[in-house]
């Protein structure tokens, strides 16, 4: 009786002690370094070396363009509410984006005497509230982020938040998982 117990349980332990060492270098394997943030250093290098290529040149030309003043400028007018996450009055100027662009769902909208590209992330939900704007629409805007490219002629801004008329119709949904 004792052979055949000492039979049954040495085979279950070897099993057991694979299964645990294989469970333990998975583990390990599946750690990856995380990279080490660039120093100042290393970004203004970095910055450096992108402004000698020729996207970088062309930017450069664009920045100190009048056309690239006038969305730096148009940015700097709204950086305040931008910031403090505070209601910004628009009108909806046009349901569609100019011509070429490749930004997904947005319409044209003016703050402050100033054209704006308002671009969106909507869910299948939202989209109807959203599909239902029109031009001279009278809308509230809420958002943290503005963007720019030489591509454009306005600067482009996220809508986070939208309300028309004291209902909210659009409110973007953080994604899953962080950033």
């Amino acid at each position: 009786m004792k052979k055949v117990m000492y039979a049954l349980i040495l085979p279950l332990v070897v099993v057991s002690g694979l299964v645990f060492a294989n469970r333990e270098n998975k583990n390990e394997t599946s750690k990856r370094p995380t990279p080490k943030p660039l120093s100042a250093a290393e970004r203004e290098a970095a910055l450096k070396k992108w402004e000698a290529t020729p996207e970088g040149i062309m930017y450069k030309k664009w920045e100190a363009s009048p056309a690239g003043e006038k969305v730096f400028a148009s940015e700097a007018k709204i950086r305040k509410s931008l910031r403090d996450y505070t209601n910004m009055e628009g009108v909806i100027t046009s349901l569609s984006l100019p011509q070429g662009s490749r930004l997904g769902f947005g319409v044209m909208v003016r703050i402050n005497g100033d054209d704006y590209i308002l671009n969106f992330e909507p869910e299948k939900s939202q989209l109807e509230q959203l599909l239902s704007l029109k031009v001279n629409d009278k809308i509230i805007i809420k958002s943290r982020t503005v963007s720019h490219a030489p591509k454009y002629s306005y600067p482009i801004v996220r809508g986070d938040y939208v309300e028309r008329d004291g209902k909210v119709i659009y409110q973007r949904i953080p994604r899953k998982g962080g950033c």
